[in-house]
């Protein structure tokens, strides 16, 4: 009985997890897009306002014991650092402006990116079956973006450098925790101050610092709390995912990740009213289509490999 007892509350405490990686998951892309869309605040001021609450949370929880920060020489982050910069600032720049649907879809284009570079730069193989399933993944992508009546150019642009940088940035966080024996929020506890540096040493190039539309600008209290609030939940987003992997599995994460995909469209198609044809409703499910039928082929391959070595005697 006590042990059922216990079962359950495992349970329950990984459902409120997922709920509450789900509801923050969801809140920072609307958020930010209300931020962008209702205040202006410039956008990799935001950013560098992510990465400061981000390294504060990290700092914050390593005090609490929830994890034991590891040395790290910073040369051998510093790509890893810069490469963070450029994913977020481009996928907010995305965000800022394409609609949700476009930008949430050109992110599913980091699936192919990372299979090519890990192809040509890594000589990894991938079974054709995987690499059929790349086929509706960028059909959709394109079927969305052709016929989305608010396309913007220059917000493509930055979809695409969006998912290379992030395309890059995974595969290199991969290879660097490998590499220095580190896990995600020990790497992160590096790479946010040193990212934090870089984006303070770039913004007076891009964006004004004082005055209208700076950072330190005349602000109204509503827009610095929603900026200020933008950050927490960010920090909040990496510590909820860092915890359903921990306590789950990446696997368990991912597939859960196509579920929030689902709502944040349906979401901002309801809250922005951004405008939907049928043609990129098509492109969605063709989308969806492609990634689900990855995740299942991805999943036998690893249960299969699995399977092998506990076979082997």
């Amino acid at each position: 009985m006590a042990s059922l007892v216990d079962r359950m509350r495992g349970h329950g405490r990984i459902a409120a997890g997922l709920l509450f990686n789900l509801l923050v998951s969801i809140c920072i892309v609307f958020l930010n897009k209300w931020i962008y869309v209702h205040h202006g605040f410039p956008n990799m001021s935001l950013t560098l306002v992510h990465f400061v609450v981000t390294w504060l949370g990290l700092y914050i929880c390593q005090k609490l014991d929830i994890f034991a920060p590891k040395s790290l020489p910073p040369s051998r982050i510093f790509l890893l650092a810069l490469s963070f910069c450029g994913f977020v600032v481009f996928t907010n720049l995305s965000l800022q402006n394409n609609t949700i649907g476009t930008y949430q879809l050109a992110k599913a284009m980091t699936t192919p990116v990372i299979i090519a570079i890990q192809t040509f730069c890594y000589q990894k193989t991938f079974s054709t079956r995987i690499q059929l399933t790349l086929i509706p993944i960028t059909l959709g992508v394109i079927l969305n973006s052709y016929y989305d009546v608010k396309f913007n150019f220059l917000g493509m642009v930055f979809a695409a450098l969006g998912v290379l940088v992030t395309s890059l940035y995974q595969v290199w966080v991969g290879a660097k925790q490998h590499e220095l024996q580190v896990n995600s929020m020990q790497l992160l506890y590096y790479q946010a101050p040193m990212s934090s540096a870089m984006l303070l040493v770039a913004v007076p190039f891009f964006e004004p610092v004082f005055g209208e539309g700076g950072i330190f600008g005349p602000w109204s209290v509503s827009a610095l709390l929603m900026v200020l609030l933008s950050g927490v939940i960010a920090f909040m987003v990496n510590l909820s995912i860092y915890w359903i992997i921990g306590n789950t599995s990446p696997v368990t994460y991912n597939m859960f990740g196509h579920f929030k995909f689902c709502i944040t469209l349906f979401g901002g198609y309801v809250l922005f009213k951004d405008p939907l044809s049928i043609n990129q409703a098509l492109g969605i499910l063709c989308t969806l289509f492609g990634i689900l039928t990855y995740t299942h082929f991805k999943l036998s391959e690893q249960e299969g490999r699995k399977s092998k070595l506990a076979q082997r005697p």
